[in-house]
């Protein structure tokens, strides 16, 4: 129970669903309600496919390119450490949605970039790695679900309260650094464990 709620509270961190609301507000911005719940949708499966696949596949992967779990650890932990620090620090730089015309698509890449991005991908395949004892990476696999679902919904209160964004910078900015503590310190864990294997 414990690792599975450290594993929701990383996945959660690093897909930051405060930043993702914010880009999703300012892509749909005087969007329909409908248009936005379908957007949404259409966003968080997506990320949800892609970081699945990371979870399902990614160890498979390491193996296949002679990689070990107690090596990759190490690296990933230094990689959610480096990201973490940066969000501490706020130096993690957030691509902004571009304007776009109201009768034009707006583009929600720049949300999925940043969702399931490098450092994201690389804490899913290490949780699945530290944390599977089954051939399925359960922990992985819940902590995703749980953050895809919260993200989804942030997106779609974010857009409904756009016009209230600017007084929540102060709030974002506060959350934004603590997850980032977070992440810095579950990146801190992720190496030492993978260190302890190789200490003599």
């Amino acid at each position: 129970m414990k690792n599975q709620i450290q594993a929701i509270v990383t996945v959660l961190s690093l897909v930051n669903p405060a930043i993702c609301g914010m880009l999703f507000a300012q892509a749909e911005a005087g969007r329909s309600a409908a248009s936005q719940l379908g957007e949404a949708t259409k966003a968080a499966l997506t990320i949800l496919a892609i970081l699945v696949a990371a979870a399902l596949a990614g160890t498979r992967v390491l193996h296949l390119f002679g990689v070990s779990l107690d090596a990759f650890m190490v690296a990933g932990g230094g990689v959610l450490a480096w990201m973490g620090f940066s969000m501490l620090s706020g130096k993690a730089s957030v691509s902004r949605a571009p304007a776009t015309p109201s009768n034009s698509t707006p583009s929600l890449t720049p949300l999925i970039l940043f969702a399931a991005s490098p450092g994201t991908i690389t804490g899913v395949i290490t949780i699945s790695a530290a944390h599977t004892q089954l051939r399925l990476p359960t922990t992985a696999l819940v902590a995703i679900g749980v953050a895809i679902a919260a993200t989804w919904l942030v997106m779609l209160l974010a857009a409904r309260l756009a016009g209230k964004r600017q007084s929540g910078g102060f709030l974002r900015d506060t959350l934004s650094r603590l997850m980032g503590l977070i992440v810095l310190s579950m990146g801190v864990q992720f190496a030492l464990t993978g260190f302890h294997a190789f200490a003599p």
